[in-house]
């Protein structure tokens, strides 16, 4: 570390310091309201998810097809079968395995490119409404439109490219199970990627200038406000997007499904579709529940740990 980062980081702490001072706290009164004010919604809460995920943990533990009017008790047979069937295993590490990259990787884009999207240059506003425009169509859509682009076969509008081009053989970019999966996870990072870039856009324009200016006063350069200054008061901000793009993430289905199917060999195959495909195509609906139940299970631990994670970021950087 050199003696400008030394002078310069304890400068920075004082600086946030100073940006938490100046939020305002409410009062015991205030509290009390806003509390009042969810109760309706947790009700709503209760009522929608919470008495589906009873049922759903009371079928469990039966052989109920979803339309048989008899039920029979099977215990923990449904289970066994979410930890010894290849195709249900398989259908949750993906899952996860998307979660991860894709939140990962988002974040490490977007939050750069919300940097350069908050510079005052000729285009950045043009350059906000492309990088954004991923967000607006439907992911169903645009998992048909990168299909089309990305078809192994030689009629795939990226393989025709590069074999006029550059005379390459069709490359199987949907038909091998390691190039699917990445497929899947580069292109659900680039339809979400703009819409997080604007999400932490909003956090930087509501931070006073006075700090940037005092922090190149002090004889900072760029990479020393991003990393002392900026991402500091992005805390905030990036609680809340990873905290999105893991739910987003960990319920995902119409990305995958409209782009590759869930293949090959059920490679891409999403924990939500395997529910559908169990539940509704083979009539299992008591091991749909039983895999339901085990998911949310996991998304709970998963959804815990990365707010513990993300507190202690926010702490560490105020």
């Amino acid at each position: 570390m050199t003696a400008e980062q030394t002078t310069f980081a304890p400068r920075a702490q004082r600086v946030q310091r100073a940006i938490k001072r100046r939020r305002p706290i409410g009062g015991a009164r205030e509290t009390l309201g806003i509390r009042a004010f969810l109760i309706p919604i947790g009700l709503v809460v209760i009522v929608l998810f919470g008495v589906p995920f009873a049922e759903s943990v009371y079928y469990s533990f039966t052989d109920w097809s979803g339309l048989d009017p008899d039920v029979r008790f099977v215990g923990l047979k449904n289970y066994a079968a979410v930890f010894t069937n290849p195709a249900l295993l398989g259908g949750l590490a993906f899952t996860v395995l998307y979660a991860v990259a894709s939140t990962a990787l988002i974040t490490v884009f977007a939050i750069p490119l919300a940097v350069f999207l908050n510079q005052k240059l000729f285009g950045t506003r043009f350059a906000r409404a492309v990088f954004f425009f991923p967000a607006i169509p439907s992911v169903a859509v645009l998992g048909l439109v990168w299909n089309f682009i990305l078809n192994p076969l030689g009629s795939g509008a990226l393989n025709t490219v590069l074999h006029s081009t550059l005379g390459l053989d069709p490359i199987p970019w949907l038909a091998n199970i390691t190039l699917a999966q990445v497929c899947v996870i580069l292109v659900g990072v680039w339809t979400s990627t703009g819409w997080h870039a604007i999400l932490y856009l909003a956090y930087l324009q509501s931070i006073p200038t006075d700090y940037y200016e005092v922090a190149k006063i002090d004889g900072s350069n760029a990479v020393q406000r991003f990393f002392y200054l900026t991402l500091p008061l992005l805390a905030p901000a990036i609680t809340i997007s990873t905290f999105l793009l893991m739910n987003n993430g960990l319920n995902v289905y119409a990305l995958p499904q409209n782009l590759t199917g869930g293949g090959p060999a059920l490679a891409t195959n999403t924990i939500t579709s395997t529910i559908l495909t169990s539940g509704i195509e083979q009539a299992k609906y008591g091991q749909a529940s039983a895999l339901g139940v085990v998911f949310m299970i996991i998304i709970g631990m998963i959804l815990a740990l990365q707010l513990q994670i993300s507190r202690r970021f926010e702490r560490n950087a105020s």
